[in-house]
């Protein structure tokens, strides 16, 4: 089996990620299925201690900032994130290095066997592609012999694949509405969702929460006899000096002070950072030998594209996956604090499941001219509606059907002392990335809308 054939079967199964508004097999929403695929495969999420990470935005940072840290400390770190933004193999990785199309191919071949006995084609005992690639990642950390294993929940937390991994440090980022239509309308159960992957015993980092969320946190900690640790309570920090390559800060808890510089910009960055400060002293509790030092050194070398990210100057060109209102609200403010620039061009698209009207909101307070346009992503929002969503606040809107032109059309309109922002969704910043910095991503055309005919959509 090559690498293609091994793509094409893991995303012949089903895949909630991207199947809205195609037939699919009704989702069951619980771990039995994962649960019986790890133990027919001899449990190798068990290989080595776990660092498990969910929450709503910062999750993917946080578990960037971990795995570098480890890995400048001398550490085997795998790290399964999701979703990718240019090429499959990048969810699954240990340290910097992606899991190969040799290993990626020869893992599916492997498991691929243990998972048509698990069910028939479309029948819901069959694990999904997330399902698949959870158990990928598993065998790949095993196989390599990792000293830890980083994973990113996908969604929610409690009935996530990853889920059936013990989480020795479990970490929940900032939380917000998303996702509602799986993980609840309210603050309340969407915390209670994430709490999900504590552990009796375990070790839990959390960010700021709102006050309705930190108690369900606080509770479910308590109820488990999990220590609970708080940023902003357990850790401070302090912005130091920004440039647009990054910007330095200090981090103190009650064991040390911690001064380093990151090649990540954003406020919400700093709290991630504190967060991830925090799950760094919690493994070194168990006996990871990382400090100051490491920490200095790890966090230099992070590497998380598409978060605040400048991929172009003259005009400055920033993209962001933001995709929800609280998010896209703190985009904004970062955008004020850490760039100058006479005006702003935005480059937009959005999920269809998604709070258009709460982004259109945040991201028209730019004012400036707005660009609506599509990713190749089928979940997605019709570009006459975003621009209907902007035309109602006021704003000038552009249409335009792809991504690649877009931020032509957008840097045309730029002057050098303008901003270019691409954002609404990891898919549209990635597509933005390809085409500013010539990266060959991934196609999946049997899962790409139609284009002919047809309405621009983005995601």
């Amino acid at each position: 089996m090559d690498y293609s054939e091994a793509l094409h079967r893991v995303l012949s199964l089903a895949d909630y990620e991207r199947m809205a508004g195609r037939a699919a097999p009704a989702q069951k929403v619980d771990l039995s299925r994962m649960e019986e695929l790890v133990r027919r495969m001899g449990h190798p999420e068990r290989c080595a201690p776990v660092v498990h990470i969910a929450g709503t935005k910062g999750k993917g940072s946080v578990a960037a900032m971990v795995t570098s840290v480890l890995t400048a400390a001398g550490y085997r770190a795998g790290l399964f994130t999701s979703p990718h933004l240019h090429i499959m193999r990048e969810r699954v990785r240990i340290g910097r290095e992606l899991v190969s199309e040799r290993e990626f191919a020869e893992l599916v071949e492997s498991l691929w066997p243990v998972l048509e006995a698990l069910g028939p084609v479309g029948s819901t005992s069959r694990p999904t592609t997330f399902e698949l690639l959870t158990a990928m990642a598993f065998t790949h950390f095993q196989r390599r012999a990792v000293d830890v294993q980083v994973l990113e929940v996908g969604l929610g937390g409690r009935l996530d694949s990853t889920n059936v991994a013990r989480g020795d440090v479990c970490v929940i980022t900032s939380l917000s509405l998303d996702h509602t239509e799986v993980l609840g309308d309210s603050l309340e159960e969407i915390a209670a969702e994430k709490a999900g992957i504590v552990k009796a015993g375990s070790v839990v980092v959390s960010a700021p929460q709102d006050e309705v969320a930190a108690a369900v946190i606080q509770e479910t900690c308590h109820r488990l006899g999990a220590t609970l640790h708080v940023a902003g309570r357990d850790a401070t920090w302090q912005r130091g000096l920004s440039s647009l390559e990054g910007q330095t800060l200090r981090v103190r808890t009650s064991r040390a002070a911690y001064d380093f510089w990151m090649p990540l910009l954003g406020g919400h960055q700093l709290e991630n950072a504190a967060i991830a400060v925090l799950a760094l002293e919690a493994l070194e509790q168990r006996g990871f030998a990382i400090g100051p030092k490491e920490v200095a050194q790890g966090m230099a070398l992070v590497e998380w594209p598409a978060r605040l990210e400048v991929v172009g100057r003259r005009p400055l060109v920033v993209v962001d996956g933001a995709h929800n209102a609280y998010s896209m609200g703190r985009l904004v403010q970062s955008v004020r604090e850490y760039f100058t620039y006479r005006r702003v061009i935005t480059v937009f698209g959005c999920s269809a499941n998604k709070d258009l009207e709460g982004m259109a909101t945040e991201l028209a307070s730019l004012g400036g001219r707005m660009v609506v346009t599509g990713s190749r992503h089928p979940r997605a929002t019709p570009t006459e509606r975003l621009a209907a969503a902007f035309q109602r606040l006021g704003v000038a809107v552009q249409e335009v059907e792809e991504v690649m032109q877009a931020v032509q059309v957008a840097r045309a309109l730029a002057s050098p002392d303008d901003l270019v922002l691409a954002t609404g969704s990891l898919f549209v910043a990635a597509e933005a990335i390809q085409s500013l910095r010539g990266i060959a991503g991934e196609r999946y055309p049997e899962m790409e809308p139609p284009r002919a005919g047809t309405p621009a959509h983005g995601v």
